[in-house]
């Protein structure tokens, strides 16, 4: 008797935009918006059809503020389209930015909804729960290694959020500590050269936590 694979959750696409519908970062998978469109005799390329969506996407959104705990759900182009974040989703540390999720219509929107809380919940822990444009775009690389540890080719991976951000800071440190080694810094373990402790990133200071964690971690272990 063959035994079938559990049913896995697909997204069509995961955005991160910010309060004016801009798009941060994000991804689209399969067939959605891979081509671009003929109309009135012009061709439209694939990101000038990306953006028209996204214009329509932020229209739906645009003044509805969604709490981390509690995604809203709009349909735009016969997709759903669940989202966290918002303008003023403020009394959970929130900010203008939002996390979207894009799925097929027949998708349930409790399963989109609980995605992208759980990526929205990562976020919020990479950016040390200051969600808004200019956070995001300061760390733009712990953005993209989130989306990747979230989901591949549209397949979700994980959605618990601190998983997620603890998956994407490990993966982010494989790149950095050489970095830091050849730097020669004594004394600022994370840092790169020329940056005081007062000037860190919230990536950069995230990293340190993390090496001190996993520093206590190894500790633990060889007693």
């Amino acid at each position: 008797m063959t035994t079938l694979p559990p049913l896995l959750p697909k997204v069509d696409a995961i955005l991160v935009l910010d309060g004016d519908g801009n798009r941060l970062a994000g991804k689209y998978y399969g067939n959605f918006l891979k081509k671009g469109e003929a109309e009135e005799g012009k061709i439209s390329s694939v990101e000038e059809v990306r953006s028209a969506f996204e214009r329509q996407l932020h229209s739906k959104m645009h003044g509805i503020a969604a709490r981390a705990d509690a995604a809203e759900v709009v349909t735009v182009m016969g997709k759903t389209a669940v989202f966290c974040g918002g303008t003023s989703a403020n009394s959970n540390g929130g900010g203008d930015v939002r996390v979207v999720h894009v799925g097929p219509s027949s998708e349930s929107e409790l399963v989109l909804a609980h995605l992208a809380e759980g990526m929205y919940d990562a976020l919020s822990h990479l950016m040390g729960g200051a969600t808004d444009r200019t956070m995001v775009l300061d760390n733009l690389e712990l953005v993209f290694l989130l989306i990747d540890e979230h989901c591949d080719g549209g397949i979700i991976l994980e959605t618990d959020g601190s998983k997620l951000a603890s998956a994407v800071l490990l993966r982010d440190d494989e790149g950095v500590e050489p970095e830091a080694s050849q730097a020669g810094v004594a004394g600022t373990q994370g840092l790169p050269a020329g940056v005081n402790a007062g000037d860190m990133t919230i990536g950069q200071a995230l990293r340190q936590a993390r090496e001190q964690f996993l520093g206590n971690l190894t500790s633990r272990d060889g007693m």
